[in-house]
């Protein structure tokens, strides 16, 4: 998730293990803790774009950094608040919970997580959350602003911290209900439809989890579609995209390759944008595709202009937006 949503949870958290010993520091601590896994991204200070995108939510996103990083923390926190009667036990299990719900929420994102390096590669990845999603992040955020005015004592304080995690959990719930009911619609409409594939994947559309992103691979490309919770159509308008991957013969030898070619699980097409050659990964999406079904991909990796991916992973993400795009969306989350 984005950064404010983690800090956020991390406060309303650090509220319910510690804010009646605390009060507005054990808001900070929750936070430090949600944040901390993030650090990651130091780590574009110095590596190349491709091997950053595997570095992102890599190892300080597993099991094992955090049962490093815990003890530190606690340690750390402890003698900050040696007049506090808080017994190294409860430092150990704040920070722990803290670390575990940030590394847990990432791995509702499409962009995977490394919970098991360095001894796995294998990225967890459920496709539940877009990675900003204002129904996921509003309640936690007002929960916060709230308790940062109310007094330590204040009974409301708990209250909004509950309300604060309550709110994103059940709506986490929602879309694991919603991804499955899609699910099922998708491999009967492709039944129906006689449209073949081998692997398939589903994620939510910017912003909400109603509508969804969809891709069925074959051998030769990918059948794209949209898909609404609220669709009443019994059958659904795939978009061929072919996979090109002749094209990249001409940089077999590009190093960045391997890493991209990896870091997207075999969802990938290649393609050139004027005299460019492109690998986009398809797991992020189309800027604004519920619009034009034939718009670019979100994630676009230049072969041959290595110096212009720095910001590969946010160009994209909102390119293209107008309040018209946004109309579209919401009207295209009523459902066809």
């Amino acid at each position: 998730m984005d950064s404010l949503t983690h800090i956020a949870l991390g406060a309303c958290a650090g509220e319910l293990l510690l804010g009646k010993k605390l009060g507005r520091p054990a808001l900070l601590w929750g936070a430090i803790a949600q944040s901390f896994p993030d650090v990651d991204f130091l780590a574009a200070t110095w590596m190349s774009p491709a091997d950053n995108l595997l570095a992102h939510r890599g190892f300080t996103h597993s099991l094992l950094f955090t049962a490093l990083l815990t003890p530190i923390l606690a340690i750390l926190a402890a003698r900050w608040h040696r007049s506090h009667n808080i017994s190294s036990k409860e430092w150990l299990r704040f920070f722990a919970l803290g670390l575990m719900l940030h590394i847990f929420i990432d791995a509702f994102n499409v962009y995977g997580t490394a919970w098991f390096e360095p001894f796995s590669d294998y990225r967890v990845t459920f496709n539940t959350l877009y990675v900003a999603d204002i129904f996921f992040s509003v309640a936690p955020g007002i929960a916060v602003l709230a308790m940062f005015f109310l007094k330590k004592k204040d009974k409301y304080r708990r209250a909004s911290a509950v309300i604060g995690l309550t709110v994103p959990a059940l709506y986490l719930m929602l879309g694991i209900v919603n991804k499955l009911a899609v699910d099922a619609d998708i491999r009967r409409m492709a039944a129906v439809q006689e449209i073949s594939y081998k692997r398939y994947f589903i994620t939510p559309t910017p912003l909400n989890n109603f509508l969804w992103y969809v891709v069925l691979e074959n051998d030769s490309g990918y059948n794209i579609a949209y898909r609404s919770v609220f669709d009443e159509e019994t059958t659904i308008d795939f978009q061929f995209f072919p996979r090109n991957q002749h094209l990249l013969s001409a940089v077999k030898n590009q190093p960045d390759l391997p890493q991209l070619l990896r870091f997207s699980q075999g969802f990938y097409t290649a393609e050139y944008w004027h005299d460019t050659l492109v690998f986009n990964d398809l797991r992020f999406g189309q800027m604004i595709g519920w619009s034009d079904p034939h718009a670019r991909f979100v994630f676009h990796y230049y072969l041959q202009h290595s110096a212009e991916n720095k910001l590969v992973m946010q160009r994209g993400r909102f390119e293209n937006w107008s309040w018209a795009a946004l109309k579209a969306l919401a009207v295209r989350i009523k459902g066809i």
